[in-house]
């Protein structure tokens, strides 16, 4: 049986259970957390970035449900050494750098050791650039809505890093979005977001597959084919009423 409580606090929405294995796959978590953007379908100043390569299937549905474009945010998690699972911080496209410096310190963690993760990491962020754009330049969200997305967070540095990261190209609001994270991380994050949306706090989290039936890796390839698909979807999608009442205007 699973007890669903819907709160909102402090810029953060979001609802708890006690039962794992909450979602089927990525796809159906972003089906159930696109219903929570309702109020958003058919709005022309709305954007869905995903954090590749999970975030990207729960995005696509989000993006499918709402008729808004969809693009990605880069971030790689800055693990620590030895002990890569444990983030010391993330980075992001735009140079975008986020430190957890109770970790470096409580870890022991150099400069110089620092620095190492730090450029393998950026070797990584720009090579999955180049492979999940081929070519595409990033949406312009200037002056949009926009709503991050990953499959779930644990610490939550990814996503703070994409909050800062987007937040330097100037959109109208940030609204973070996960299927499933722990209550102080979505708190967290709603204070450095305009918005978290949480579908799932769990007070004791585990992993984040494990409220996921099917958690297999999301592969290059899907996020590439997600993205066209995307772009497919929106090419093909009749104009919504909104649009339409837009266009007379």
């Amino acid at each position: 049986m699973i007890h669903r409580m819907l709160s909102q606090a402090h810029g953060v929405l979001h609802a708890r259970t006690d039962c794992m294995k909450t979602f089927r796959d990525r796809r159906d978590a972003g089906r159930k957390l696109a219903q929570r953007f309702d109020g958003y379908i058919g709005n022309p100043d709305v954007l869905v970035l995903a954090l590749p390569r999970g975030g990207v299937p729960v995005a696509y549905e989000i993006a499918l449900r709402l008729g808004a474009p969809l693009d990605i945010l880069v971030v790689r998690k800055l693990g620590v050494p030895d002990h890569p699972e444990f983030a010391m911080g993330a980075i992001a496209s735009c140079g975008i750098q986020v430190v957890d410096h109770r970790v470096i310190n409580m870890m022991g963690v150099s400069r110089e050791a620092f620095e190492d993760v730090e450029r393998a990491e950026r070797a990584e962020l720009e090579r999955r650039e180049r492979t999940f754009r081929a070519g595409r330049p990033p949406l312009d969200v200037t002056g949009k809505t926009v709503i991050l997305v990953d499959d779930g967070l644990a610490t939550g540095s990814s996503m703070a890093a994409a909050i800062d990261a987007i937040r330097t190209r100037d959109p109208l609001r940030v609204i973070a979005a996960v299927p499933i994270a722990p209550p102080d991380t979505c708190k967290a994050l709603g204070e450095r977001a305009d918005e978290m949306v949480c579908l799932v706090t769990p007070d004791r989290m585990y992993a984040v597959g494990a409220w996921y039936e099917d958690f297999t890796q999301t592969t290059d390839a899907e996020v590439r084919d997600l993205l066209d698909a995307a772009a497919r979807d929106r090419t093909s999608r009749p104009e919504t009423t909104v649009e339409r009442t837009r266009m007379r205007r």
